[in-house]
């Protein structure tokens, strides 16, 4: 049900995008470059934050590696972010941790400036077994954008 309203929701924001199937669900960066063929940079995971301003979803390339907590925090103006327990993920998107959309959640989004080096990112579409392909920049015409990470 989720895959039918985010490719309807795509199509309507004009995005351009591709749903790739596998017999396998994709569940780390590293998994999803060697599956795909692409950099691991290409890969998008989504974190889910918690803060005492509510829960923040982060989009960040999978070459980063550590997500500097102190740093979006700053960026959000909040005094701590940390990562939400998957109990609290799951109630608040309606999805299990490792399966998070790149589009469609209800949250605010903070967007890691690298995936912005690719022509297109890879990431979840909320269903294991299906791989999200789309541009950086569509990104922004599908999440409310609240921040971006420096390429630091």
């Amino acid at each position: 049900m989720f895959l039918d309203n985010l490719k309807k929701m795509l199509l309507e924001k004009g995005v351009e995008f591709e749903l790739i199937v596998h017999d396998q669900p994709v569940y780390s960066a590293r998994e999803g470059s060697a599956f795909l063929g692409i950099e691991i940079g290409q890969t998008a995971p989504v974190l889910i934050l918690e803060t005492e301003k509510g829960y923040f979803a982060v989009i960040v390339s999978g070459e980063r590696g550590r997500v500097d907590f102190k740093k979006i925090a700053q960026a959000l103006g909040c005094g701590q972010a940390k990562l939400a327990k998957k109990e609290d993920v799951e109630r608040v998107t309606g999805f299990a941790a490792g399966n998070l959309p790149l589009a469609g959640l209800a949250l605010p989004c903070i967007v890691d400036r690298r995936l912005y080096r690719y022509p297109f990112i890879y990431g979840g579409s909320g269903k294991p077994g299906y791989t999200l392909k789309v541009s950086p920049d569509a990104l922004k015409k599908v999440n409310q954008v609240a921040a971006e990470l420096d390429e630091m």
